[in-house]
């Protein structure tokens, strides 16, 4: 199905970095809210900073949101050095190939990773990346309607 993705993970911290060098993976890039960060919080918790610094000595890396809020992006940004395409209108490809080309990298050798199947796995689809789809970084805090809404997304993707 179009909208599986390669790798269904239940956070951003189980993916297997020696897997995706082994596929030729060069390129990360990340959803914001809720994959890398609690949404609406505009705050790295420090096991996830660890994690995206682990994964620069591997990777180039990249975040693609959808966000608008420029003094929450600006917020984020002050906390990394991490590239942040902002404003983008997931699941369009245009900032994902653009993404690639700043990069210098082929989408094939690309993997888009968020929480959303509708907007982060299939853009990544789409544009010809590896998808992984993590559940929310913040999934125990969630409330039930963003929970349940989250449960009848994914039911697209089961075969």
């Amino acid at each position: 199905m179009f909208l599986e993705p390669d790798f269904n993970l239940e956070s951003i911290y189980d993916i297997d970095i020696a897997e995706l060098k082994s596929v030729g993976i060069k390129l990360i890039l990340f959803d914001l809210d809720s994959t890398l960060m609690k949404s609406k919080s505009g705050k790295f918790s420090f096991k996830t900073l660890q994690f995206l610094n682990d994964l620069k000595a591997n990777f180039h890396l990249a975040i693609v949101t959808n966000n608008k809020k420029e003094d929450y992006i600006n917020l984020a940004k002050s906390q990394i050095d991490i590239p942040v395409y902002k404003k983008k209108k997931k699941p369009d490809t245009k900032v994902l190939f653009k993404a690639c080309f700043d990069f210098g990298v082929e989408p094939n050798k690309a993997v888009m990773v968020g929480d959303r199947p509708l907007s982060d796995i299939l853009g990544g689809k789409r544009a010809g990346m590896a998808t992984i789809l993590v559940d929310s970084i913040s999934k125990d805090e969630e409330n039930f309607i963003v929970r349940f809404a989250r449960f009848i997304e994914r039911l697209v993707i089961k075969k």
